[in-house]
């Protein structure tokens, strides 16, 4: 699934390192320019070759297997709040998870209990036959579902993705290239990833936080910026300690290494 890389079309771009320096942190970034057939990345060999989980961007493929096989009827459809009080790791209560969600509200807040639910709903063989097709978190291992793991694989590290697997399914969803119906299931996931739209530009992403076996903190995120209807796709990579505050850092170092290529003014 993940984007090719050769030689004679990928730029290192080593000054992305101090976006990450300065934030106390380790990862990788690469953008994809799909007009020109260009590749930059910061940090290849972690781009390529290390796998981690996907955390909440894994909600990508759960909203288009849950639409494509009707576990969510549509992105209004509503799954009651479990009446758990969910909260962060500093205690602080997640208002926006605690409540009844339709799916749109729930990407966009990033609600892990209603996608769990969703997962419960698709069912184990079905989610297992849809990785297997997609090819999804099988650059080392195939991805493995189990009742044990379905409503957690993407969170628990049972399942891992690189962050070149990443970039080539947003950029597979772009273009209506997945195995999944265009109108009512790829349109609908594309649009609840836009997070801004306006005269100069479209930023789509998905994002995603975790911790890691050893206690690291990993970040995601994983779109595309459009402009004058050229799209741009791109995955960061962000690892840090647990107290990292991975909201924040990711957007920061997004941004930065974006404005720093020339994006935000209409003029790409």
């Amino acid at each position: 699934m993940g984007y090719s890389c050769t030689p004679n079309n990928v730029t290192v771009e080593n000054s992305f390192e101090k976006y990450f320096d300065s934030n106390h942190v380790t990862g990788t970034f690469g953008l994809y320019d799909n007009g020109q057939g260009q590749f930059f990345v910061y940090n290849l060999s972690r781009f390529k070759d290390s796998t981690y989980l996907p955390a909440s961007t894994f909600k990508i493929v759960n909203a288009l297997i849950g639409l494509e096989k009707g576990a969510i009827s549509s992105s209004k459809m509503v799954i009651p709040w479990d009446k758990q009080v969910h909260t962060l790791a500093n205690g602080d209560t997640l208002h926006e998870w605690n409540k009844d969600l339709t799916m749109e509200e729930a990407f966009k807040v990033s609600a892990v209990p209603y996608f769990r639910e969703v997962a419960r709903r698709i069912g184990v063989d079905t989610m297992q036959r849809w990785l297997d097709s997609l090819g999804y978190g099988s650059r080392y291992t195939k991805a493995k579902i189990t009742a044990a793991n379905l409503d957690t694989f993407w969170l628990d590290n049972s399942v891992k993705v690189t962050p070149d697997e990443e970039l080539g399914l947003v950029k597979k969803l772009y273009f209506d290239q997945l195995p999944f119906r265009k109108k009512t299931t790829q349109n609908v996931v594309k649009e609840l990833m836009v997070r801004e739209r306006n005269a100069n530009y479209i930023l789509a992403y998905k994002s995603g936080w975790g911790m890691d076996e050893k206690g690291k903190s990993i970040g995601w995120l994983v779109g595309w910026i459009e402009e004058n209807k050229h799209p741009y796709f791109f995955a960061l990579n962000v690892e840090g300690t647990k107290d990292t505050d991975m909201k924040a850092v990711r957007e920061q170092i997004l941004k930065s290494i974006l404005k720093q290529m020339g994006f935000f003014e209409g003029k790409k």
